[in-house]
């Protein structure tokens, strides 16, 4: 399928998706602000129209990538737009490996051709009381 096909199939299907809402949350921490990297090359083009901030971000840590092995995937509603970058993800591996509870959330979006000043995103560590 050709790429721009998936992006319109995409499209048509996450406005249904709805984002959690962390009600069980009781504290968190920000640990970082950062832009998202990578967004030019996974779906955060075409998904750009429908995020906003404050949205929901999943972080999933690839020990296995080939590129970094301190990687950490950057999801919206399931899909992947991007990664947290490498210069900023040394830290947030490491909590990530100890087992803490992290999120993102989208704090800035601005439509400019620079895809490092598309998205600012923070992460959070979450005390869920657990």
């Amino acid at each position: 399928m050709p790429m721009r096909w998936l992006h319109i199939a995409l499209l048509s299907v996450l406005p249904a998706v709805a984002c959690p809402v962390r009600a069980d949350v009781e504290s968190a921490v920000i640990l970082q602000t950062s832009p998202l990297a990578g967004f030019q090359y996974h779906a955060g083009r075409a998904l750009f129209p429908l995020m906003q901030v404050g949205d929901y971000l999943q972080l999933v840590r690839e020990p296995d990538n080939p590129y970094d092995p301190k990687a950490v995937r950057v999801e919206w509603r399931g899909v992947m737009i991007g990664y947290a970058p490498r210069a900023d993800n040394v830290d947030l591996a490491r909590i990530m490996d100890q087992g803490a509870h992290v999120e993102g959330r989208i704090v800035n979006l601005q439509k400019v051709r620079n895809p490092w000043r598309r998205m600012l995103f923070e992460v959070v560590v979450v005390d869920d009381g657990h």
